[in-house]
Parts: C-alpha cells; sequence; structure tokens
C-alpha cells in the first residue's frame, strides 16, 4: 500500500452469518491492502473466526433485542418458526407477518445505536462499513462516511416502482398489478412501526425519514453482490451512490475439503443441498425432504444446520452441521438450496446449476430471478411431492443449455473478479465523498 495512508474501517453488521460472511468477504481484501479492519460482535465464536482474517473485534453489550443474532441464530429461528415465517405459508401470506419483523428491527437498531454512540468517538473509524436493515443515527450524525453492504439482496436495497417489491417472490416480466398489491400490504402492515422509529430518528436529531423507508438513501454509499445477469438495472438504473459486485465471497485459502470416503465411490452425480443456517432448523421438513432425496440415485453432500443432531441422513449422503461451501461447490454437479443470497451468487461464480426452494425474505426473489434468466428450478419447500424433486432433479442435471449459460457466467464473474476493486472504492469514497452522494 505504498503512498496511501491505511485507513480504519469499522464493520457494523447484522450478527448472522448471512451478514457476517458478505462482510468478511469485503474485509479480507482491505486488510491484504493494508488497512485496519475492526467488526462490532456479540460473543466469541465470532472474535476467533475474525482474528482468523486478521479483523479485530470491539464487543457490544447484548440485550433482549440481540440474543437472538448470535452466529447459531437459534433465537431468531425459533421466533420466526412460531411466527410461521419459517414455514409452508406463501410470500403474501407471510408479508402479513412483517410487523413484527419491523419492531424487532427497530428495537434492535435503538439498542445498538445507544452503543454505537458510545464507541464511535473512542474508535474514529475513517469510514463504517453497515450491514442493516435500518438506519442507525449514531452513524449519520458522527458525520462519518458510510457504506452500506446489501447481503439481503438489491430489491430490499431500492423499493423502486419499476421492480417487483423485495421478498414477494414475483417475477420481474409479471403483471405490475400484483407488484402493487404485495408493496402495498407490506406498507399498510409496517405504516405504525415506520411512524414510531422515523420519530425516533428524528428526536435523535436526524432528518426525516423517506415515507416506508427505514433509512434515507442518499446518505450512504451503497455496495451489493448480485451478478450482472440477474440484476435489475435494465429495468430501473441505479444512481452514482450505487455500485454492484457479483458477490462478496470469500477465498477460505486455509480450508480443505475432498469428496467424503463414503461418497466417492459411489455412482451417480454429485448434488449438494444446504437450506442454511435458519431453514434448517425446520427438522420436520429437512427430514420430509431428507426421505425424497434418499430414493435419489445421486449422491448428496448436505449442511444440516444447528438441528443436525434431529435427523439422520441416508445411505447416499454425508453431511455435517456445517460444510466449507466455498471449497464444496467445486466439486458438485447441482445445488439443492433455500435461495439464500450468498449460496447463489457462490454457486453462480462456480457455474453451478440450482433447485432453489425458497422459505422468506429474499429469497423467493432470488428463485424467481434464478427461473427468469433460466438458471435454475423454482419448488416449494414444503409442498413440492416427492415427485416433482426427483425429476427436478433429472431435468436440471441433463440441461445442457443450461449448464452452458452458467459456464459463460462463471467464466465472466472469475475474469472479471470485482470484488478485488472494493479496496479502492472504499479509498476513493472516503477520500472523495461528494463524488457518490
Amino acid at each position: 500500500m505504498a503512498n496511501k495512508t491505511p485507513l480504519k474501517v469499522l464493520f457494523v453488521p447484522i450478527l448472522g452469518e448471512g451478514h457476517v460472511n458478505p462482510c468478511i468477504g469485503i474485509a479480507t481484501k482491505l486488510v491484504a491492502d493494508g488497512h485496519r479492519v475492526l467488526f462490532t460482535i456479540d460473543n466469541d465464536v465470532w472474535r476467533t473466526k475474525l482474528a482468523a482474517h486478521g479483523i479485530e473485534t470491539v464487543e457490544l453489550a447484548t440485550s433482549n433485542e440481540t440474543k437472538g443474532t448470535a452466529i447459531d441464530m437459534d433465537c431468531s429461528a425459533q421466533f420466526m418458526l412460531s411466527l410461521g415465517k419459517i414455514g409452508g405459508a406463501s410470500a403474501i401470506e407471510k408479508a402479513r407477518y412483517e410487523s413484527y419483523a419491523a419492531e424487532f428491527w427497530t428495537k434492535y437498531a435503538q439498542h445498538l445505536d445507544t452503543q454505537l454512540a458510545r464507541l464511535l468517538p473512542a474508535i474514529r473509524p475513517d469510514v463504517i462499513v453497515v450491514d442493516q436493515l435500518v438506519t442507525l443515527p449514531a452513524v449519520v450524525l458522527s458525520g462519518i462516511p458510510c457504506v452500506w453492504c446489501w447481503s439481503a439482496g438489491p430489491l430490499m436495497m431500492l423499493d423502486d416502482e419499476r421492480t417487483p417489491p423485495g421478498e414477494s417472490g414475483l417475477s420481474a416480466t409479471g403483471d405490475p398489478k400484483l407488484w402493487h398489491e404485495f408493496r402495498q400490504l407490506v406498507r399498510d402492515v409496517k405504516i405504525e412501526k415506520w411512524r414510531a422509529f422515523n420519530d425516533w430518528v428524528v428526536g435523535r436529531g436526524c432528518e426525516p425519514l423517506t415515507e416506508h423507508r427505514f433509512h434515507n438513501s442518499s446518505h450512504y454509499l451503497h455496495i451489493y453482490g448480485y451478478p450482472l445477469e440477474l440484476d435489475y438495472q435494465d429495468i430501473r438504473p441505479l444512481g452514482r451512490n450505487y455500485v454492484r459486485f457479483d458477490n462478496f465471497k470469500r477465498t477460505e485459502r486455509d480450508v480443505t475439503f475432498a469428496v467424503p470416503p463414503v461418497l466417492a465411490p459411489k455412482p451417480g452425480a454429485l448434488v449438494y443441498f444446504s437450506f442454511g443456517t435458519l431453514c434448517s432448523v425446520d427438522v420436520q421438513n429437512m427430514r420430509r425432504l431428507v426421505a425424497i432425496l434418499a430414493k435419489s440415485p445421486h449422491r448428496f453432500i448436505v449442511s444440516m444446520g444447528p438441528k443436525h443432531k434431529e435427523y439422520t441422513l441416508a445411505d447416499n449422503m454425508w453431511g455435517a452441521e456445517s460444510v466449507p461451501q466455498i471449497r464444496v461447490l467445486p466439486l458438485v454437479n447441482l445445488v439443492i438450496t433455500h435461495g439464500g443470497l450468498n449460496t447463489v451468487t457462490e454457486s453462480l461464480h462456480f457455474g453451478r446449476p440450482m433447485i432453489a426452494m425458497p422459505v422468506f425474505g429474499e429469497q423467493y426473489d432470488n428463485a424467481q430471478r434464478l427461473h427468469d434468466k433460466s438458471f435454475g428450478l423454482p419448488l416449494d419447500a414444503y409442498k413440492c411431492s416427492e415427485e416433482e424433486l426427483l425429476a427436478a432433479i433429472e431435468t436440471v442435471l441433463n440441461d445442457r443449455a443450461m449448464a452452458d449459460r452458467l459456464a459463460a457466467v462463471s467464466r465472466r464473474i472469475q475474469s472479471d473478479n470485482s470484488l478485488a476493486k472494493v479496496s479502492q472504492l472504499i479509498e476513493d469514497f472516503v477520500q472523495n465523498t461528494r463524488k457518490y452522494v
């Protein structure tokens, strides 16, 4: 980093795997380029994981609102199960519960904001990177340049009438009337929580929020990981304070993985099956899906999740609570996923076709987008039959045109290596903030 002053970069992510891992992908590039990186954390598990990447940590106090955000996400998962957010209801049925989510995240933000107001003057970072769902007044009032990383996907990042609403699973080529109905339902359900949060934000000394939005987008440089081939920029171009990357994939150079001996000699394609940390806690549904996959002639590597001791895999499977996904993906022929953003973007990086079975949130949007762009098939995670799932596996594995499209996308993504430019972007943002916001 010759002739450059190292930056002190503070990351403030939601403390769940789906948010922290993309931030690690960004942070490791900054560390490699000579910058000092710190993460706010709330438990020792994160400290150990981050230290392995040369990342320092700042301890946060926990509260009733933050206990569910630890690495196992158990409290959040159980809450979502009890609410029906994780379950067989449709996206629009789950949208009716958005007021509960809004209440959780606004209370979480208020607790976090109190701590940041105390910590920021002591840390004195040159730039802050947040991966949150709602604004943090302490960050706004600090005057420190802020980058907002959107690991929740582009439709959650920007609610634009020209695109389907986030978390709807509606197609970008579908009926705009359906977009409007879904968007209005969510706005109506969340409006009282928004008003209360807006009053609090104004009371903290910030300007009022844009109606129905939980942050003022003009204050930040927004970055998001979503491959060009999936993105919506052809429908709604973005302003100068939005920058797209293909993904925020970690390198995990020190991690190795080989096909387990129990699977290596067996016939059939190799399939990776993962429902992530949260969706896999529905043990009853995991058992159902495993029972179906047991009848497939193919082999399965299974990321079993935190409830791994509560169900058993079949003879054509190997699994563990967590597997090194970055190392597994290059080895497999197909990915069966809940449609989480990290798995989708990482699978595309390696050119792997997907069967996406969304459960909540932006997973619905990712599954639909994969289908729209012919990179995979969507299936209902709870209602798909044995025949449907087994047939979908054969269809995707034998689709040569899809394989060729994905190979081309993978070559383009790996050639562009967009994440390599993230340090330069953040450096330029700190030096020339007005160029972006």
